[in-house]
């Protein structure tokens, strides 16, 4: 018997998925423009013309929210929110199509359960107007909701889609099953008081993750579920708290940035640095893995993304490096513990988001985040060393000085890019948002007008990609902000500064126990979500335990870093596996001598706080 649905019903369902989510796509991509516009327009105003538009932060905050809303949207249908796997990566495809039918329901009824409360928060927020330019804060305000009820068309979609009937009331069954002995035990759940947050935060959203759910919807599930079963708080504060987590105006940097690690691949900035370096020591044993550690150095403080940064590095040098008889899964391990190297580099969207969620200056990270990465990349040059002791050169193609200094003249557009980025946040000419959008107006034009490498035909996928990866990085953003407010309200908070407060050791204990619980909660959450959560927590603790928060911010961002890209569950490693086009059994063999080199770079860091301040 076919248990799936008819074919007439999944043919309505793909024409109608394309006409709404087509008209979504192009909406967000427009966004990303229309933002583009806007904040170097105003920079121009402000910088050039010293003539500032008074309404623009305004309206580049009203339409940040709709394209983080929307991007959230677009994630969701191409399966591009962040998720644990490793739990059911290795099923067998029956079972894992059960949980999966498990995990969207749970997505569906989330989403379910907020539109109410959203509408609530809209209702709010509608007759109050914005103070410059007077307009009903209801436009922002129905952003949150729109996206809630799109993500769960989208969802519906998914399950109809991809599972049959049988899975699909299940997938009820169990649900409804959960709901019902929560509802039943209600009252007896508000009076469990702190005991709540074992069963709702670990788990429940453990539970969730495990299964598949992305970590925004199951870090949602588990705040909506605590709020409404076990505690007297209107539902509607979750759209309200996600509302403000993802409307910093700061964190527009995120598309920004995003935007300009596509860029910079498609204007050629990144292949012609990698030619200079190249040209420079790649005839030397270990000179194409030196170059790789340079060019991640270099790239990661122009496009501030992990994945863009690999993506641009090694389909440049792996070809090559194998053909030096060095081994895949090698040099994927050199790829992913370079990519952990740079976590600290400006402008790293990590460290943009610890500056949003606890104050700590943008500057001041940029600044102080420069020398921890030295320390990971020296750290990573002696394995390097150790392992190509006996590299076998001979073949390698020798460049003269003429040859290298026409290569430098080409790089130089792109070597000045970071440059350009960085110095203008640290000497306050700009603001990190601001220098974003700079960067992305110079790379179109060093792409068109100097490489004259620039193909537009791209544009329009980059910026709909841009709006997706921005909107599964700001959902989690506004998810966490909301769990971490009910964490808050909980008294959490407190217990926590009591615990870490008697952490034996003193301020030194409780760096080296810090660092060791960001690696457990970037293997587990990725940076963004886990800085999110934990930040404006941890970094109070810090600072009354005399603790720099530059320092502290370099400690967690690097130890974050070192668990995102640790197997088994560090889902970075996949990601570096899936760009280097090697099995992860294969690569994981070969990952350790860096992870423990990596370990001894952030051990100095912890310990050493000069060189993450010694330059603020």
């Amino acid at each position: 018997m076919n248990t799936k649905a008819p074919e007439f019903t999944r043919g309505w369902l793909r024409a109608a998925d394309r006409a709404i989510f087509s008209t979504v796509e192009a909406i967000a991509a427009c966004l990303v423009v229309a933002e583009v516009v806007l904040l170097g327009g105003g920079t121009t105003a402000r910088y050039v013309f010293d003539s500032p538009f008074p309404w623009s932060d305004e309206l580049g905050s009203l339409l940040f929210i709709w394209l983080a809303s929307l991007g959230a949207v677009v994630a969701l249908r191409r399966g591009e929110h962040m998720r644990l796997t490793a739990f059911v990566r290795g099923m067998d495809p029956e079972r894992r199509a059960w949980l999966d039918a498990v995990a969207l329901m749970l997505i569906c009824a989330v989403l379910l359960a907020l539109i109410s409360p959203c509408y609530e928060h809209y209702d709010e927020l509608r007759a109050g107007l914005s103070p410059v330019l007077e307009i009903s804060e209801g436009y922002r305000g129905a952003a949150i909701g729109v996206g809630m009820v799109l993500m769960l068309l989208t969802a519906l979609r998914n399950m109809l889609l991809l599972t049959n009937w049988r899975q699909i009331l299940a997938a009820v069954a169990v649900v409804s099953a959960v709901v019902a002995v929560l509802l039943w035990f209600a009252d007896d759940l508000e009076d469990m008081g702190n005991a709540n947050l074992l069963l709702f935060f670990v788990v429940f959203v453990a539970a969730a993750m495990m299964i598949g759910v992305p970590i925004a919807f199951a870090f949602m599930l588990g705040t909506t579920g605590f709020i409404a079963f076990a505690t007297s708080i209107p539902v509607s504060i979750v759209p309200s708290r996600m509302d403000e987590g993802m409307s910093h105006l700061i964190l527009l940097a995120v598309p920004m940035f995003v935007l300009l690690g596509a860029l910079i691949e498609v204007a050629g900035l990144a292949t012609r640095m990698i030619a200079f370096l190249v040209s420079l020591i790649g005839h030397k044993r270990g000179g194409l893995q030196y170059v790789l550690l340079g060019a991640m150095y270099l790239v990661s403080g122009i496009s501030g993304a992990k994945a863009a940064d690999m993506a641009a590095v090694a389909p440049a040098l792996f070809p090559a490096m194998l053909k030096r008889g060095n081994k895949a899964g090698n040099l994927t391990s050199l790829l992913s513990a370079s990519a952990v190297m740079s976590e600290t580099i400006p402008p790293s969207i990590v460290l943009i988001t610890v500056g949003s969620v606890t104050g700590v200056s943008i500057a001041a990270l940029f600044t102080g985040g420069l020398l921890p990465a030295v320390v990971g990349m020296i750290a990573l040059a002696v394995v390097v060393f150790w392992q190509t002791r006996t590299e076998d050169v001979s073949q390698a193609p020798r460049f003269t000085w003429r040859q290298v200094g026409r290569l430098l003249v080409i790089a130089i557009p792109g070597l000045g890019l970071p440059v350009v980025i960085r110095s203008a946040v640290v000497d306050g000419v700009a603001t990190a948002t601001e220098v974003s959008t700079i960067g992305v107006l110079y790379t179109v034009a060093v792409g068109v007008f100097i490489y004259r490498q620039f193909d537009w035909r791209r544009i329009y996928p980059i910026l709909v990609e841009t709006a997706s990866l921005s909107g599964a990085i700001l959902l989690v953003v506004g998810a966490a902000t909301a769990m971490a407010w009910a964490l808050t309200q909980s008294g959490f908070s407190h217990q926590l500064v009591e615990l870490m407060a008697v952490v034996p050791g003193g301020k030194t204990g409780f760096l080296l126990v810090s660092a060791l619980a960001f690696i457990v909660l970037g293997s587990v959450l990725e940076g963004v979500p886990a800085i999110v959560l934990f930040g404006p927590l941890l970094f109070p603790i810090a600072a009354q335990m005399g603790v720099n928060p530059v320092h502290y911010a370099m400690v967690a961002v690097f130890a974050m870093g070192f668990g995102l890209f640790t197997p088994p569950f560090g889902v970075g490693f996949y990601l570096a596996c899936a760009i280097g086009r090697v099995s992860p059994d294969v690569a994981i063999r070969s990952v350790w001598p860096h992870l423990g080199a990596l370990f001894v770079a952030l051990l100095l860091i912890a310990l050493i706080p000069w060189i993450s301040t010694g330059f603020l």
